[in-house]
């Protein structure tokens, strides 16, 4: 892997845990690009270090790809009353995978790990701080993405306005979405300008930013699901918010999706959908999925935060539904994330699961 890092805020305790990440990352067997000046990175490195000002946060190195590993440092003297919110209002600002939120006015100070996935770690200050962090961005730094999309218009005719399943799919968002199951994790709108909200849906690939995803079986070889980052409470049809996985590419890490003809070519299929595949492929009785960002007290969980939309991911998720006491009914934890459960249909996995939810994820 190629790493560089790209700067525009300085401290004695950034330089100081940049240096230290160079030398321990090096040290593995990587390879560092020399520079700290953002024009000097080049677009083909896997990963950035990316060494902000928390107070005014932002990225120093134009991401071309959602492939792109973004790992921001960025530190507060004086801590708020909302941690978590500080944090994520970064990691959403500079578009990165992972925030290392570094914070020294408190009882014990701590470098916090943010995910996208709301996953949030702490790790003391100290000497092994470097080892730790680097440890931590390594494990899913390295990913296998699959998250491109090839829209073919080969979709019946007497499907363009869905079916029994794509009905199933929207009944059930609109449950959650009214129980506060499906949202985003904070309002952009208070967060970016609108400028920055362009930035990131364009990369994202996304109209909006809504977390969670729903799936229907339609046949052996496909499966209807919700789009990236559709509102689950407002899906307005076939080929827009619910698309038809009909493939996958493994060698292109591509998802193929059968649509009408004339469908926006921006859409996009959640990127879980390498997820939902494996799973369908590998449990024909299984009839849908569901995936929100709530807890279930003693499932089995996958035992590292992977970005979603990887095949690491998919593979331990789907690890855990092999493993479950019935795989066609079963519910697994996504570590720092949430749970995807599977069913015949999505109205018995909602009358079977949901009732039972924590709606606050334990972060491990």
């Amino acid at each position: 892997m190629r790493f560089a890092f790209a700067a525009d805020a300085s401290s004695p305790f950034l330089d100081d845990l940049a240096a230290a990440l160079a030398r321990e990352i090096a040290s593995r067997g990587h390879e560092l690009f020399p520079g700290t000046s953002p024009e000097r990175v080049p677009p083909d490195v896997d990963a950035v270090f990316n060494v902000t000002d928390a107070r005014q946060p932002r990225p120093n190195f134009f991401r071309r790809s959602p492939s792109q590993f973004i790992c921001t440092l960025a530190e507060t003297a004086s801590p708020g009353d909302d941690l978590r919110r500080e944090a994520y209002r970064v990691l959403v600002k500079t578009m990165s995978n992972v925030v290392a939120y570094c914070v020294h006015d408190s009882g014990r100070p701590a470098t916090y790990l943010v995910t996208p996935e709301l996953g949030f770690r702490e790790l003391p200050h100290g000497r092994e701080l470097a080892r730790r962090i680097a440890e931590q961005v390594l494990a899913i730094a390295d990913v296998r993405f699959v998250i491109e999309n090839d829209l073919v218009e080969d979709l019946p005719a007497e499907l363009y306005g869905g079916d029994a399943a794509t009905r199933s799919i929207a009944r059930v968002g609109k449950k959650l979405d009214g129980l506060g199951l499906l949202p985003s994790v904070l309002p952009l709108d208070q967060i970016l300008n609108e400028r920055e909200r362009r930035m990131l849906f364009a990369l994202f690939g996304v109209k909006q930013l809504s977390y969670g995803n729903l799936s229907a079986r339609r046949d052996g070889a496909s499966f209807w699901m919700t789009g990236r980052g559709a509102n689950k409470g407002r899906l307005q049809g076939v080929g827009r918010d619910i698309l038809l996985v009909s493939g996958c590419d493994p060698e292109r890490r591509a998802i193929r999706l059968s649509v009408p003809r004339g469908t926006d070519p921006t859409v996009r299929v959640s990127v879980d959908a390498i997820e939902h595949w494996g799973i369908y492929r590998e449990f024909p009785a299984v009839g849908a999925i569901l995936h929100v960002h709530a807890w279930l007290p003693g499932i089995d969980s996958t035992l590292q935060s992977y970005p979603c939309g990887t095949f690491e991911l998919a593979e331990e998720v789907l690890a855990l539904v092999r493993r479950a006491a019935d795989p066609n009914n079963a519910v697994v934890g996504l570590r720092n994330h949430g749970i995807t459960a599977t069913g015949p249909d999505l109205d018995t996995i909602y009358e079977r699961v949901v009732p039972r939810l924590e709606r606050r994820v334990p972060m491990i």
